[in-house]
């Protein structure tokens, strides 16, 4: 059961085959870059299966972001095993510049920490990715290295803990 989170604006809930068009949408085109870049649709649809697969394989995984009964984005928590930290991650479909991204990020990372009790909290952030820097900095993680290991054009953005943050 994929746990439903709400915000002032927001709904945070799994995935069902409803959102797959605004999904396959962002994942097929250039806003996708954070994510690995643009793909077909068959691509698109694994990317989308991944999301309600994640809940299922490790008991956590990323939320669709609803605004209004419309799907506008997603954001959560993975962990897959070829990343050393527990990631918080977002994306927004469209509509950048009203906060939404920041509301959905910190209710996914105050759930982190209640649920998850990670040791350490990371975004991995392409560096050109200036809008993305600006909220995980608005969020309060510090830039630790960069490049990762896993991708060398993206930086490690450790979040505060859940300690720090009380």
């Amino acid at each position: 059961m994929i746990p439903v989170l709400h915000t002032e604006r927001l709904i945070l809930r799994g995935p069902v085959m409803e959102d797959f068009p605004a999904c396959r949408d962002f994942f097929m085109s250039d806003r996708a870059a954070g994510v690995g870049g643009a793909v077909g649709e068959t691509e698109a649809f694994r990317r989308f299966a991944t999301l309600a697969g994640h809940w299922h394989l490790k008991g956590f995984g990323w939320w669709m972001i609803e605004e209004k009964g419309k799907p506008v984005g997603i954001c959560g928590i993975h962990h897959p095993p070829v990343k050393e930290h527990m990631e918080l991650g977002w994306s927004l479909f469209s509509g950048e510049g009203r906060g939404l991204a920041y509301e959905a990020a910190l209710a996914a990372r105050r759930y982190a920490y209640a649920v998850l009790n990670p040791e350490k909290l990371v975004s991995y952030i392409l560096m050109d990715n200036t809008r993305s820097i600006a909220l995980a900095e608005r969020l309060g993680a510090v830039c630790e290295t960069a490049p990762a290991a896993h991708n060398a054009d993206a930086g490690v953005w450790v979040h505060p803990t859940a300690k720090e943050l009380s």
